[in-house]
């Protein structure tokens, strides 16, 4: 085997264009070369949200100059990476065409094999980057997109245990801030604002919490605390604050109960590991410093290792794409072929009955 792997990562799956290039050693060392990532939030925040079509022109304005940018921060040229891996979904159709159409040129000029990623499994691997996690795993995906807890048995298989039956956990962060008058991103002014706010202020409804099956509930939540704004309408500064604590409460003793409840199960179903049972937390909303606190502790009175990767791993990034390219490569998975088409839905558990967003092209989650 040779000594190491090199890869060049893109993704374009949402609204951040990035390129990285990472090496894979023969033990399974990381080492990342470069990642840039251009985020499109100006672009999209007078609109409260992502325009795909603001997203998908930015991506073809800025992705050949990020991923020469790239190479040259990793001092390489195209002819020293091994392989291309891009984003095939799932994600905003616009912007996957633009990434893996690049991916498809450059790896027919180069003569270079193609690997078409799954967004969320470049989530679900980016432990094994950063801690060198052996499998299985728990892991939470929370995302704009996304609400899962699945098992990661081993690279692309997996076990959807728990999904959202409606609104995912950073739609819920989003739109609560719209609704506040309060910027975009979301999640961030959200948590900015409850900073300062009294958490015991409203009493908000804990979705699904005391039930026995392991799936999430939003949009009740998301429901409530649009009640309890027009009830005080005009909102202070004060209000809003203490809406935002109270919500992120209600939120965090969700989080605790349904994952809890997965501790449990993932315990009773691998008693004999020799290594301490381990829950990765992914996505953009893993940045939310009171969802890590209250996993932590979680973990601390359940005896698991508590994984979030660094916040700059946890958002949209080409290094996790990168990183589950290698992953594969070093397995000996074949690459896929140059007729690969971008998938807007593409669920990590193909088994997994689809319980919100299922269409004509399969399940979302």
């Amino acid at each position: 085997m040779t000594p190491f792997l090199r890869i060049l990562g893109i993704e374009t799956s949402c609204d951040e264009t990035a390129a990285a290039v990472v090496e894979r050693q023969a033990d399974g060392a990381c080492t990342v070369l470069s990642d840039v990532v251009l985020s499109q939030m100006e672009e999209h925040s007078a609109y409260g949200g992502v325009v795909p079509e603001i997203a998908a022109r930015a991506h073809v304005e800025a992705l050949d100059t990020l991923i020469e940018d790239a190479l040259k921060r990793a001092n390489v040229s195209l002819a020293d990476v091994d392989a291309i891996a891009a984003t095939s979904g799932p994600g905003l159709i616009g912007g996957l065409l633009v990434g893996l159409m690049t991916a498809k040129a450059m790896a027919r000029a180069s003569g270079k094999p193609l690997y078409a990623i799954n967004h969320l499994e470049g989530h679900a691997l980016t432990a094994r980057l950063t801690d060198d996690l052996s499998f299985p795993y728990l892991m939470l995906l929370v995302s704009g997109g996304h609400t899962q807890l699945i098992l990661v048995r081993g690279v692309g298989v997996y076990e959807r245990w728990g999904t959202t039956i409606d609104d995912a956990l950073g739609e819920a962060f989003d739109k609560t801030a719209k609704l506040l008058g309060l910027p975009y991103p979301g999640g961030p002014a959200v948590e900015k604002a409850a900073k300062t706010g009294n958490a015991d202020r409203f009493v908000f409804p804990r979705p699904l919490v005391g039930e026995a099956r392991l799936d999430f509930s939003f949009s009740g939540l998301k429901t409530a605390v649009r009640q309890a704004a027009m009830e005080i309408a005009p909102l202070s500064d004060e209000d809003i604050a203490d809406v935002c604590a109270s919500f992120q409460k209600a939120i965090s003793r969700t989080l605790k109960d349904r994952i809890g409840r997965g501790l449990q199960r993932f315990k009773s179903e691998f008693p004999a590991s020799s290594e301490p049972p381990a829950l990765v937390v992914a996505g953009g909303v893993a940045a939310n410093l009171e969802i890590r606190r209250t996993l932590q502790t979680l973990c601390d009175e359940q005896r698991f290792r508590f994984i979030a990767p660094p916040l700059h791993l946890c958002t949209d990034n080409a290094v996790m794409i990168a990183w589950a390219g290698l992953e594969r490569m070093a397995l000996g998975e074949p690459a896929d072929d140059l007729s690969v088409e971008p998938r807007s839905r593409w669920p990590l558990d193909a088994n997994a009955t689809a319980l919100v967003g299922h269409g004509r092209r399969g399940a979302k989650s």
